[in-house]
């Protein structure tokens, strides 16, 4: 998928999203969509920039942020392949309040509000998932509000860890960590040095084995556990 270009429609259609629309309708979708190319520590866009459509990932990292007046940054979401953002804002009339930039070389989709808000009114169906997909996402901002403020930074580390692992396997998983561990760390709301303290002391319990970026498991269930 990184040669060329993409079919708008034929990508679209394995979003949930959008895979229950017909052929007619993805290629009216496709008319607002455009391909956004970007290198690895490129910004997309800035806090204040006007939205006026949605994002969606094929391939690559986007890391979601904002800074204080001293330079400070809080990285709010990390979006992988598959995954968007934008959505709330572009109904909202609002303009960004995060700022968007890649991670690595990137391939993104964006999705004007000119094409979405007729689908909106037209598609019950796609109107049900949209509205299932701003819910989710802030079931999960919640979810991270009481992890910042109810859990310890291991038990951050470790559901971040298992947030990786394929499915509900309980098993040997070998996973990768997304990012540095900066990154992560100011997602997880934690210090890069507290964040490698604590790697070092799930691996000193024989939790997890690490290699650079790869991150072995070998008992699921027992990390899960602690």
């Amino acid at each position: 998928m990184r040669a060329g270009k993409i079919r708008f429609q034929e990508f679209l259609s394995k979003m949930p999203l959008f895979n229950e629309m017909s052929p007619d309708e993805l290629d009216a979708l496709a008319q607002g969509t455009t391909e956004v190319r970007v290198a690895r520590g490129t910004t997309i866009f800035r806090r204040g920039d006007p939205c006026l459509g949605f994002h969606t990932v094929v391939y690559g990292l986007i890391k979601l942020s904002i800074s204080s007046p001293i330079g400070e940054e809080k990285i709010v979401r990390l979006v992988g392949p598959g995954d968007g953002f934008g959505e709330a804002l572009m109904f909202m009339d609002k303009a960004y309040i995060v700022s968007a930039q890649a991670l690595a070389d990137t391939l993104l989709l964006h999705v004007k509000k000119s094409v979405v808000v007729p689908r909106l009114e037209q598609d019950p169906v796609f109107a049900r998932k949209m509205l299932a997909s701003l819910s989710m996402r802030l079931h999960n901002l919640m979810r991270d509000v009481e992890a910042y403020s109810l859990q310890s930074g291991t038990q951050r580390v470790v559901g971040y860890l298992l947030n990786l692992v394929d499915g509900n396997s309980q098993t040997a998983q070998h996973v990768r960590l997304e990012s540095g561990k900066r990154t992560i760390a100011s997602r997880l709301n934690i210090t890069p040095e507290h964040f490698s303290r604590i790697l070092r002391d799930l691996r000193v319990r024989e939790l997890i084995q690490i290699k650079g970026r790869e991150i072995t498991i070998p008992d699921v269930a027992r990390l899960r556990n602690g």
